[in-house]
């Protein structure tokens, strides 16, 4: 005879299983004496046993709530494990994303540290992540774990200690050298007692933890991660991803504003099955590129301008630096004017008039742009041209209005200026007034065997006082103890990229301290 279960029996299966699965998360697991940790072996002692373990039984102790984060752990990281191999960090750091957000994207802390990673805005330009009105990429997994691996690449650079680097996580690196000093540096085994410093140990809890219970119950969905280049708007790609804008919504809390910029390709995540593809979804038509008339932060004038103050670790943010003592900001991304104004929080019409801008002008990452008016003249008398200047870059560089500019020296047009012309930035240059050159020494050309060289520049009279210029020069910069890249190229007047070329470090802000840094300048 046919047997039917009856709902008794169902229900009782359907108890078992879940009795199961939270006896299998209930069950925390005991604290070693030993762990590998990196490239280090850890030795604990009972004490430090006892304290880790209060810790791993904590986490163990609400089943329900270690599934969920467990989910979460599950679902992000094999995109952290990918990132953090890209950029050569060991995989046992993926865990420390989850002591310090729980994998919450838009978790924040007391102290106003914000996302997966739970970067301060100030540490994440360090790492080049983008923070504004509207993108804010601690909130990206992709792009925050990126950050977090060149934050804790660079730590490790000064100690060659993966603890050393991961407390220094929490406390800064000045912080961590004050505690540690160079007692540890190098070494590959440690002993971890009850001294230890706690953030370390809630660390190896974590790792403990969940290191046991990861892809134990696989889901049949992943994290598709796609490459988007703006502009673009959540609907748009929503619609080209076959899912809810809300879905997008919901996996991707680091854009505020339903719509992605351009000038910049993001990562952006849903939910899907079956392999990820890793294909862009969306690339826009118009990449908008670098006009002629740009002024980069590597063109400064030999009397030092343009002239930066006030918080230099900050550029990016609105109100922290000051170019030519007016109120300015760098671009932290290639982007169109109308979009950072909107993301620096001023009208776009009063961006562009204050800049010298149409609205065709791109806005260039690494550039600097005023966010107050401009003056009637600079602060120094005289500018001498050089090749490939124009007047719009000029008036830039000294925080002089264009129209000013033009006017002071009777030169309308960029097509008028020679190198060796001597602009003045203060008086105006009389009707009929001859101009005024200074011999500029060129840079000498790479030549083939059997070119001859070039001959030098005929000049006039010279000027008053400008300062004469110089042939591109190479030095050497020895990096000294809480030195970074972006302070280093303010010294010499060179921009971070430059460096990074010149020194094939790539694009990382990793440094050490000692370190032999070639410098070129014109």
């Amino acid at each position: 005879m046919f047997y039917r279960p009856t709902k008794t029996i169902y229900s009782g299966l359907i108890f078992f299983i879940f009795a199961t699965l939270n006896l299998a998360y209930a069950q925390a697991p005991h604290v070693p004496q030993t762990i590998r940790f990196a490239d280090m072996t850890l030795h604990l002692n009972n004490q430090a046993q006892r304290d880790i373990q209060l810790d791993v039984d904590a986490l163990h102790r609400n089943p329900s709530y270690f599934k969920t984060k467990m989910e979460r752990v599950d679902l992000y990281m094999p995109v952290i494990e990918q990132v953090l191999r890209e950029q050569g960090v060991p995989d046992d750091l993926k865990y420390l994303v989850i002591q310090e957000s729980g994998l919450i994207p838009d978790a924040v802390s007391t102290s106003n540290a914000v996302g997966f990673w739970q970067f301060k805005k100030g540490t994440a330009h360090e790492v080049f992540l983008q923070v504004d009105n509207q993108i804010d990429e601690r909130k990206n997994i992709v792009a925050s774990t990126k950050g977090a691996a060149i934050y804790l690449k660079k730590n490790n650079s000064r100690f060659d200690n993966w603890v050393c680097a991961m407390v220094a996580y929490q406390m800064g690196l000045g912080g961590a050298q004050n505690y540690f000093g160079s007692q540890y540096n190098g070494d590959k085994t440690m002993k971890i007692t009850r001294n230890t410093h706690w953030y370390f140990k809630k660390y190896l809890a974590h790792k403990i933890a969940f290191e046991s219970q990861m892809g134990k119950f696989v889901s049949n969905q992943h994290l598709e991660v796609v490459e988007v280049q703006g502009p673009a708007t959540l609907s748009q790609l929503a619609k080209n991803l076959k899912v809810s804008e809300s879905h997008l919504e919901a996996y991707n809390k680091w854009v505020s504003r339903k719509k992605i910029p351009g000038g910049k390709t993001y990562s952006l995540t849903y939910l899907a099955t079956g392999a990820p593809s890793y294909k862009p979804v969306l690339t826009s038509s118009s990449t908008t590129s670098a006009p002629t008339s740009v002024p980069n932060a590597s063109h400064i004038n030999q009397a030092g301008y343009p002239k930066i103050t006030g918080k230099q670790s900050q550029p990016f943010e609105r109100n922290q630096i000051r170019v030519n003592g007016i109120k300015g900001i760098v671009a932290a991304v290639n982007t169109t004017p109308e979009d950072f104004a909107e993301r620096i929080g001023i009208r776009d019409g009063k961006f562009r008039r204050v800049n010298d801008l149409s609205k065709s002008d791109p806005v260039l990452k690494g550039q600097y742009y005023y966010t107050k008016r401009k003056k009637g003249k600079a602060k120094t008398p005289y500018h001498v041209v050089r090749t490939g200047e124009t007047l719009w870059g000029i008036s830039q560089a000294y925080g002089i209005r264009l129209h000013s500019l033009k006017a002071k020296n009777r030169l309308y047009k960029d097509e008028d200026l020679r190198e060796g012309m001597i602009l003045k930035l203060q008086k105006y240059r009389r009707r009929n007034e001859p101009f005024e050159y200074r011999q500029i020494a060129p840079s000498p050309p790479k030549r083939q065997s059997g070119t001859p060289k070039p001959s030098p520049t005929s000049t006039k009279t010279a000027a008053p006082s400008p300062t004469s210029q110089a042939p591109r020069t190479q030095l050497t910069h020895k990096v000294a103890k809480g030195e970074t890249l972006y302070a280093i190229a303010r010294k010499y007047g060179v921009t971070v990229s430059q460096i990074q070329q010149w020194n094939q470090i790539g694009n990382q802000s990793v440094i050490q301290v000692g370190q032999e840094l070639i410098i070129r300048r014109d």
